[in-house]
């Protein structure tokens, strides 16, 4: 079954969808490389796709990263990619929208940061948990969060691993606006109906501007959370490890 669903609607919108429902869609290597294809994919479509929606299949858009693949130590193709493939969600030249319902935690947090926007669902949870499992940052969490929010709330999130809730992560300026769960999708469309009948080249040329405007100090900030960060904690795989019993 494959891990990554495209569905392409009318007016040039697709929707992305992680599909590891039984896992509350947790962001394995495996689910990263095919996340990886379409993006890459996408980005060669300006002709036929002018905006895209990445959301989760179940329960909730994700859990965050695949614990137990990290208890097992299972690794990614090659150094950083998940973070490589993240950046590459931000630099599409289509508008995106993260579209959020229940869990959105950690890794999870980091990949839908990395949409221009986003719309929540009221079950929406979103929250940065490295902290609870001995974990740093690697996937864009330092620099895009306080881009999102501010400082001050993105210190607050990041040292107590505070959860908001979809009308809170409007109020907090990390969502563009909170609906009801039955009504999350189709609203998430009509946002991007909304953006699709303004001529493609405008849209496009935007998007450029505003990932030049940010890009050096961006860029740089997000290779220095990689490289030169702290380590994980010398308890991380016990926390991981307890954390599954509890």
């Amino acid at each position: 079954m494959s891990m990554i669903l495209r569905e392409d609607i009318d007016d040039g919108i697709v929707i992305v969808t992680l599909n590891r429902p039984e896992s509350l869609n947790a962001l394995s290597p495996d689910l990263f490389v095919e996340l990886n294809n379409s993006i890459q994919e996408i980005s060669n479509q300006t002709d036929s796709v002018a905006c895209v929606i990445l959301r989760g299949a179940g329960r909730c858009f994700s859990a965050g990263n695949d614990l137990k693949a990290v208890g097992q130590g299972i690794k990614a193709k090659e150094n950083f990619f998940q973070a490589k493939t993240i950046d590459l969600l931000e630099n599409l030249p289509q508008p995106t929208i993260a579209s959020v319902h229940g869990h959105c935690l950690t890794g999870a947090l980091e990949l839908a940061l990395a949409c221009d926007l986003m719309v929540t669902a009221e079950s929406a949870n979103l929250s940065d948990t490295h902290g609870k499992w001995g974990m740093v940052p690697g996937w864009g969490m330092s620099v895009r969060l306080p881009k999102r929010v501010g400082l001050l709330k993105a210190k607050e999130m990041m040292f107590t691993g505070l959860s908001v809730d979809g009308a809170q992560a409007v109020d907090i300026g990390l969502a563009n606006k909170c609906v009801s769960d039955d009504n999350l999708l189709s609203e998430t469309v009509e946002l991007a109906r909304k953006i699709v009948k303004n001529s493609w080249h405008t849209l496009f040329a935007d998007k450029q501007l505003f990932i030049n405007n940010s890009n050096q100090f961006h860029q740089n900030s997000l290779i220095f959370e990689r490289n030169q960060s702290a380590k994980v904690a010398s308890d991380m795989h016990q926390r991981v490890k307890t954390g599954f019993k509890s």
